[in-house]
Order: C-alpha cells, then sequence, then structure tokens
C-alpha cells in the first residue's frame, strides 16, 4: 500500500519523473489556456466567464488567513483527514486531476486512502473540490503549509462517475453530502460549545450568519445555477445580485481579504489591509450566471403524471400564482412576510436575521436536484412539499393530485 507521493515514475523529456509531477508542470498552461488572452477593449463575456471559473473553483481571496491562521486547519489536514474522511464528511475528488498513474492506484487499492499524505497529495494536485492548499517540500517531505477554501467547496459536487465522491465536477450543484460544520469543529482553534454548535448542523446545511450573531439556524447549501435574470438570489432577496452574495459570503463567511456593509444589519466586516475579492466579483458572477439548471434525468419522473401535476401546479395547487414565468419565481417584484413561508413559525426565525426580514420564492429549475426542501432543509420529498402546502393552505387536493405535483416538480 501506498500514498500518492510514492506513484510510480514515468519516462518523459529524456528522463524518469513521476506522473503527477508531470502533470502539475502542465497545469499552469492548462489555466492559461482555459483562461484566455482578452484583449485592449476588455475580456469577451465568454473570457470573462472562463476566468470567473477559475475564481470559483480554485480563488480563496486570501481566506488562508481564516482557514490556516486562525483555524489552523492544515494541520488537522495533515494529521487526521485522510481521503476515506474526507469522503465521509462529504468532501469531493476532481477525477480529471489525477493523474493517469494515481487513478489506477486508486482503483486497484495499491494507494493508500487511509493515510492523510494521500489527502496532502491529492490538495498538490489541487484534486480536492473547494479546497486549496499550498504544499512545500520540507527536508525531502511534502508539508502541508496552508489551506484555504473557494467557493466550490460548497457549491459544486461530483459525477461519482470514478467512484462514490470522485468523479467530474458539477459546478453550481449544491453539495447536499458536505458536512460544513463536522469540517470546522476539527479545527483545535475552538472551544468546545462552539465545536458543539457546529457539529450539530448535520450534511448540507450551514448557517452564513452564526459568526456574526451568535444565533444557529442552519439553512440547507443552495445551488448556484440557474440564475441569470434573477435579481434576488438568497432565501431572503437581501441583494439586487449575486455579486452582493458573493462578497457577503467571499469576506464574512470564507474569510476572504476584503470588506463587506451591510447598513439594514449595521454590519461592516474587514478582513486584512488589502481587497482580493472586489476585483473578481465580475468575472465570478458572468461565471455563475452562465450555469444552467440541469435537466431532470430521463426515467426519473412519470410523464404522465407530471403532465396531471402541471394542472395542479397552474390550477387547484396554486403554485404559479407566486412560481411565475419561465424561472417559477416571482423575486424579481416582490419578497413575501415570513409567515408565507412553510418552516415558518422557527425560533430563531431565519427571516428576522435577514436584511430583508422576508423570503423570496425559490425558482424551481432544477429542483430535483437539490433535496431536502425549504430553507431549513424539512421537507425531504418534492412530494413532502406538496403535502405541507396542501396542509397549511387548506388546498384541499387529493392524495393522487398531490402525487401528481410531485412529479410535475421533478420533471423541471
Amino acid at each position: 500500500m501506498r500514498s500518492i507521493h510514492e506513484a510510480p515514475a514515468e519516462a518523459g523529456a529524456g528522463r524518469t519523473r513521476p506522473a503527477f509531477r508531470w502533470w502539475l508542470a502542465a497545469l499552469p498552461l492548462a489555466v492559461l489556456a482555459a483562461c484566455g488572452g482578452g484583449s485592449s477593449t476588455g475580456p469577451s463575456e465568454q473570457d470573462l466567464a472562463a476566468q470567473g471559473r477559475q475564481i470559483f473553483r480554485f480563488d480563496t481571496f486570501g481566506d488562508e488567513a481564516k482557514w490556516t491562521g486562525q483555524l489552523r486547519m492544515h494541520e488537522v489536514i495533515s494529521q487526521a483527514v485522510d481521503p476515506a474522511t474526507a469522503l465521509a464528511v462529504g468532501l469531493k475528488v476532481d477525477a480529471e486531476a489525477l493523474p493517469p498513474a494515481v487513478a489506477q492506484g486508486i482503483r486497484d487499492g495499491t494507494i493508500d486512502l487511509t493515510d492523510p499524505r494521500t489527502t496532502v497529495a491529492l490538495l498538490k494536485l489541487d484534486a480536492v473540490v473547494g479546497l486549496k492548499g499550498t504544499v512545500e517540500t520540507v527536508d525531502g517531505q511534502d508539508r502541508l503549509t496552508k489551506v484555504g477554501t473557494t467557493c466550490a467547496l460548497c457549491h459544486s459536487t461530483v459525477d461519482d462517475s470514478f467512484a462514490p465522491g470522485i468523479g467530474k465536477r458539477l459546478d453550481g450543484w449544491a453539495n447536499r453530502d458536505l458536512n460544513p460544520g463536522a469540517i470546522i469543529a476539527l479545527s483545535p482553534a475552538l472551544p468546545a460549545a462552539t465545536r458543539a454548535v457546529f457539529n450539530s448542523w448535520g450534511p448540507g446545511k450551514y448557517d452564513p450568519r452564526f459568526n456574526l450573531d451568535g444565533q444557529s439556524k442552519p439553512l440547507v447549501i443552495p445551488p448556484a445555477y440557474g440564475l441569470q435574470d434573477i435579481h434576488r438570489i438568497t432565501f431572503t432577496g437581501d441583494g439586487e445580485d449575486i455579486a452582493y452574495w458573493n462578497r457577503y459570503v467571499g469576506v464574512t463567511q470564507m474569510g476572504g481579504l476584503g470588506t463587506f456593509t451591510e447598513p439594514r444589519l449595521n454590519l461592516s466586516v474587514t478582513n486584512g489591509t488589502v481587497d482580493l475579492v472586489t476585483s473578481k466579483l465580475p468575472a465570478l458572477q458572468a461565471y455563475q450566471l452562465s450555469l444552467l439548471p440541469p435537466p431532470a434525468p430521463a426515467g426519473s419522473f412519470d410523464v404522465a403524471a407530471a403532465a396531471r401535476g402541471k394542472a395542479v401546479f397552474e390550477g387547484p395547487g396554486r403554485c404559479a400564482t407566486c412560481h411565475t414565468g419561465a424561472k417559477f419565481t416571482d423575486a424579481n417584484e416582490r419578497l413575501h412576510p415570513a409567515a408565507d413561508s412553510m418552516a415558518e413559525p422557527e425560533i430563531p426565525s431565519y427571516a428576522s436575521r435577514t436584511a430583508t426580514k422576508q423570503y423570496r420564492t425559490s425558482p424551481l429549475r432544477g429542483v430535483w436536484q437539490h433535496a431536502p426542501y425549504f430553507h431549513d432543509g424539512s421537507a425531504a420529498t418534492l412530494q413532502d412539499v406538496g403535502q405541507r402546502y396542501n396542509s397549511r393552505l387548506a388546498l384541499g387536493l387529493s392524495a393522487q393530485q398531490v402525487a401528481d405535483l410531485a412529479q410535475y416538480l421533478k420533471s423541471l
């Protein structure tokens, strides 16, 4: 059994060198090619989105100051987080970042997935989705000296085409396997009471305000696709564009270097003395706007039932009252009082902690992908969603109508 750093050498350029080192040497050229050269009049929309993809996947905005300097997560990973553990808490591995020798070693079991050194080697390959590691050779051994997070940590997953948790990236998909609280709770810098709160959240949930107001009401991790032409992109519609939320998360949650200010919450957070966030927001937003919602997989819903469910959606179910237009949301026109949410009343109320104190209508394209539902994840299935509305609003739908409605939602 071996770690990745012990992968067999292969011939190349007249001498022998490890396969994964050859791949790493080629990576900068691939990155440059992906980003495009731009022009004297500024980058095209395609080039801007390509730059945004690199930011989304690999840019930490300097948040190593938090994850390394404060939380000391590089120590935890180096000592205790082997790939098996990482996969168990929902971290994903990009199969396309694995050199052939490494991929084969994982397949045949000759690479040790219970050795933290293998995790370090995967970080060196930029293969752990959403984590960016700085690996330096010290006394002939690779050492993880810094680690940070990227947007892809929560808002990307993989297609499991190689193995469970290992596959091609699916950017914009909510990683509902990820357990951010359990990961953060590994930090040796946190007091026991704080670790207990983080550990209470569970997979697929995160509270993006806990570190600001001390209250704990985790939300399900939302997808980052299908946002084109939608101006209220969060559960409570605090900002008018994606850049607002990217700045909020980048600074206040990831710990990136920059400033976020929200007068409605009397909130102003500044990390560091340089701004590594603002200049990247246009490209990041361009990439996120290019991410389309995934179509429902063939055979994943009953076509005849979905047709009946559409009639329920537009008629007695009254769903189309708020889930309007091609995006199935009225978020651009209005927000709704907290009492309209099928997850309220809740203590603490998530809406009460936000700038708008209201909720938006969630768009429904790709809704089949990101169970559980409602902002708190309290509905396990789309049928549960329909039944919740049926009961709370006294719609009088039959069990068959609720079932048909769920099939329609699965088709979107």
